[in-house]
Protein backbone atom coordinates (compact mmCIF):
# COMPACT_ATOMS: atom_id res chain seq x y z
CA UNK A 1 0.00 0.00 0.00
CA UNK A 2 1.26 3.43 -1.32
CA UNK A 3 0.54 6.43 1.50
CA UNK A 4 1.32 9.62 1.15
CA UNK A 5 1.38 12.98 3.43
CA UNK A 6 -0.64 15.88 2.38
CA UNK A 7 1.07 19.09 3.92
CA UNK A 8 -1.62 21.87 3.98
CA UNK A 9 -0.76 25.60 4.75
CA UNK A 10 -2.57 28.18 5.49
CA UNK A 11 -2.72 31.00 3.66
CA UNK A 12 -0.92 34.28 4.61
CA UNK A 13 -1.44 37.84 3.71
CA UNK A 14 1.54 39.93 2.64
CA UNK A 15 -0.25 43.27 1.83
CA UNK A 16 -3.67 44.47 1.69
CA UNK A 17 -4.44 46.94 -1.07
CA UNK A 18 -8.01 49.07 -1.41
CA UNK A 19 -9.25 50.75 -4.38
CA UNK A 20 -12.82 51.97 -5.30
CA UNK A 21 -13.84 48.99 -5.91
CA UNK A 22 -12.27 45.72 -4.02
CA UNK A 23 -10.19 44.51 -1.48
CA UNK A 24 -6.73 43.21 -2.96
CA UNK A 25 -4.81 40.68 -1.09
CA UNK A 26 -1.08 39.52 -1.75
CA UNK A 27 -0.75 36.37 -0.58
CA UNK A 28 2.64 34.75 0.62
CA UNK A 29 2.43 31.69 -1.84
CA UNK A 30 2.49 34.05 -4.88
CA UNK A 31 -1.65 34.82 -5.39
CA UNK A 32 -3.32 37.59 -5.59
CA UNK A 33 -7.09 37.43 -4.41
CA UNK A 34 -9.70 40.31 -4.44
CA UNK A 35 -13.20 40.73 -3.11
CA UNK A 36 -15.47 43.40 -3.58
CA UNK A 37 -15.46 46.23 -1.31
CA UNK A 38 -19.30 46.22 -0.98
CA UNK A 39 -18.96 43.41 1.08
CA UNK A 40 -16.92 45.33 3.74
CA UNK A 41 -19.14 48.43 4.28
CA UNK A 42 -16.48 49.78 7.34
CA UNK A 43 -13.96 49.74 4.49
CA UNK A 44 -16.23 51.00 1.76
CA UNK A 45 -17.45 54.13 3.73
CA UNK A 46 -13.86 54.73 5.28
CA UNK A 47 -11.26 57.08 4.26
CA UNK A 48 -8.16 56.49 2.03
CA UNK A 49 -6.41 57.72 4.93
CA UNK A 50 -8.29 55.06 7.05
CA UNK A 51 -8.10 51.99 4.57
CA UNK A 52 -4.21 52.63 3.88
CA UNK A 53 -3.97 52.06 8.24
CA UNK A 54 -3.68 48.55 8.60
CA UNK A 55 -1.42 45.60 9.74
CA UNK A 56 -1.23 42.24 9.76
CA UNK A 57 -3.23 39.75 12.67
CA UNK A 58 -2.37 35.81 13.62
CA UNK A 59 0.77 35.70 11.41
CA UNK A 60 -0.76 36.80 8.61
CA UNK A 61 -3.99 34.98 8.63
CA UNK A 62 -5.95 37.84 8.80
CA UNK A 63 -5.72 41.77 8.23
CA UNK A 64 -6.92 44.53 11.20
CA UNK A 65 -7.53 48.00 10.15
CA UNK A 66 -7.69 49.66 13.88
CA UNK A 67 -9.22 52.93 12.92
CA UNK A 68 -12.63 51.14 11.02
CA UNK A 69 -12.57 48.32 13.77
CA UNK A 70 -12.47 45.73 10.55
CA UNK A 71 -10.74 42.24 11.19
CA UNK A 72 -10.59 40.21 7.65
CA UNK A 73 -9.50 36.72 7.76
CA UNK A 74 -7.43 35.84 4.48
CA UNK A 75 -9.72 32.42 4.64
CA UNK A 76 -13.17 34.24 4.52
CA UNK A 77 -12.14 36.07 1.58
CA UNK A 78 -10.74 32.93 0.02
CA UNK A 79 -14.43 31.38 0.90
CA UNK A 80 -16.38 34.27 -0.71
CA UNK A 81 -18.22 34.91 2.27
CA UNK A 82 -18.74 38.80 2.95
CA UNK A 83 -18.77 40.60 6.30
CA UNK A 84 -21.00 38.83 8.87
CA UNK A 85 -21.81 41.82 10.75
CA UNK A 86 -25.21 42.77 12.01
CA UNK A 87 -26.92 45.56 10.31
CA UNK A 88 -27.74 47.09 14.53
CA UNK A 89 -23.93 46.77 14.67
CA UNK A 90 -23.06 48.40 10.90
CA UNK A 91 -25.85 51.53 12.05
CA UNK A 92 -23.95 52.01 16.04
CA UNK A 93 -20.75 52.23 13.79
CA UNK A 94 -22.46 54.62 11.33
CA UNK A 95 -23.95 56.77 14.26
CA UNK A 96 -20.09 56.62 16.43
CA UNK A 97 -18.50 57.99 12.95
CA UNK A 98 -21.19 60.31 12.81
CA UNK A 99 -20.43 62.02 16.90
CA UNK A 100 -16.53 62.53 15.59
Amino acid sequence: MITSTLEIKRATVLRAVLNDDALILDLADGRTISAPLAWYPRLQHGTTEERNNWRLIGQGEGVHWPDLDEDISVENVLHGMPSGESQKSLQQWFESRQKK
